[in-house]
């Protein structure tokens, strides 16, 4: 019996193929399928078109007659374009000479966007030592960024003043949302349209919902023993976990309140301190929250600047028991900024006198004798009350640590020893290279506020500047 045969016409104004039920003569069947897009004829094989998944339109073709053209109303360049990224997982290099936004429209008829999103910034492509400015994001606004927050993929969500700008991964469009806030202080994405923001001034933690203007889907509130209004001091997350450092307004108490991340309800509280008299660390609250997985331990970090100088202490919280299992009492050169490193399992710091770069292993933790921070910088300049170091940023991703010196960024990393050289302690010894991606000149010596990490992107805000700099590592097509 013959093979009976027909055309399926997908229109440009649609993205529904007429699909029709045809007798396929199994001996004619072939993996080979014929596409004539905008007149100009592609042919590809099954295996390539089931590449872009199920619910894409591309995929729907190669269960109809490959013998017969099926012909797309769309333009055949960007085709052959995304054909190519079918093919092999990534862009071409042809595709450079493309406008993203066109590729992008492109995608989204062939319902592929996600894997334009996967070859143009995937997290593994990150390559800090490869790492280029390529783009200012303005913010079109009078207010400069106090907080900044991204999603694996480098969607950007910026605040300044009471308003909160949107990027997509794309980094092609934007959207602004006005909260309620005069200022925020702390923010965290906690899906592609949702962050919790909060404020050192204004009470309660919001969960808003960006897509929506910034509607305000919950309140979370900590009831302390005055009952006064709490305010944030930071947001931190794990896989499943939110957790928001508060005070509360009269400023003589503090927690650290952990959430579900899926219902928002809490589910236990860590670090409350209720304050007496002049016990200073118990005034203290957590200013930055870090999670490390390796260890199951919620890192939070404080300090105070007084009459004897700027004290502190970082803390490693065990959310099971609600124990410190480990602390850092900060007195002669306390941190100006402070991160953790689950990649290195080590912490990291500035010093807030020096100005230098120091780490403490996490694989010690507890050691007789080894609860020490090892400078990686001058060792010289640790007994200095300069305050070189105020304002320093320092922010650990991936392999690598990024610490802001005003204007500077620079990049440390582990330098691989031989493993036959250990310590006393029996760990390999560690050594750590600094390399300086560079003074902006353009920024006219603005000092870095912010330093944020997204698919393969870092993103960098500066003092009394109303924009977002960009460094990527990988550009379209290379």
């Amino acid at each position: 019996m013959p093979t009976f045969t027909t055309t399926t016409v997908m229109s440009s104004q649609s993205n529904n193929l007429s699909l029709h039920k045809l007798k396929i003569n199994p001996k004619t069947r072939s993996n080979i399928v014929i596409i004539n897009v905008g007149g100009r004829i592609f042919q590809t094989t099954d295996q390539t078109l089931t590449q872009a998944g199920p619910k894409s339109l591309l995929s729907q073709l190669s269960e109809l007659n490959q013998l017969v053209p099926h012909f797309i109303d769309r333009d055949p360049d960007l085709f052959s374009i995304l054909l190519s990224l079918l093919r092999t997982g990534n862009l071409p290099s042809k595709a450079k000479s493309y406008d993203l936004q066109d590729l992008i429209e492109e995608s989204k008829f062939y319902k592929i966007e996600s894997l334009l999103v996967n070859s143009l910034s995937n997290p593994s492509q990150f390559d800090p030592f490869n790492l280029q400015k390529t783009v200012i994001l303005p913010l079109n606004s009078r207010d400069t960024a106090s907080a900044i927050t991204t999603t694996p993929y480098g969607s950007l969500h910026v605040s300044h003043g009471s308003k909160i700008t949107s990027f997509d991964w794309s980094l092609q469009n934007k959207s602004t949302a006005l909260t309620q806030f005069t200022a925020i202080d702390s923010m965290l994405a906690i899906s592609p349209n949702l962050v919790a923001v909060g404020a050192t001034d204004f009470s309660g933690l919001q969960i808003l919902d960006l897509e929506k203007k910034g509607l305000v889907l919950e309140t979370l509130n900590w009831e302390n023993v005055t009952k006064s209004g709490s305010t944030v001091q930071a947001i931190g997350s794990s896989n499943d976990l939110l957790f928001t450092s508060f005070e509360s307004s009269r400023r003589n108490s503090n927690s650290i309140v952990v959430y579900d991340l899926k219902t928002l309800s809490p589910v236990t509280e860590i670090g409350h301190y209720e304050i007496f008299g002049a016990d200073l660390d118990s005034a203290i609250p957590a200013t930055k929250l870090k999670w490390v997985e390796s260890y199951n331990l919620v890192m939070a970090s404080g300090s105070h600047s007084g009459p004897s100088g700027v004290l502190g202490n970082v803390k490693f919280w065990d959310i099971r028991s609600g124990c410190v299992v480990w602390e850092f009492k900060e007195k002669v050169d306390c941190f100006s900024d402070v991160t953790v490193s689950d990649n290195l399992s080590s912490i990291f710091k500035v010093g807030v006198n020096s100005g230098e770069v120091f780490y403490a292993d996490l694989r010690k933790l507890g050691s007789e004798g080894n609860d020490s921070w090892v400078c990686l910088g001058d060792e010289r300049k640790v007994g200095n009350v300069r305050k070189e170091g105020v304002g320093c940023k320092i922010e650990a991703h991936g392999n690598q640590v990024f610490c802001s010196r005003g204007g500077d960024i620079e990049l440390w990393s582990e330098v691989v020893m031989d493993s036959s050289k250990k310590r006393e302690e029996g760990l390999p010894e560690r050594v750590f290279r600094k390399n300086l991606m560079g003074r902006v000149k353009d920024m006219g010596g603005s000092r870095v506020t912010n330093l944020a990490f997204g698919g393969d992107r870092m993103f960098v805000t500066w003092k009394d500047q109303q924009s977002v700099e960009v460094w990527q590592s990988s550009v379209m097509g290379s």
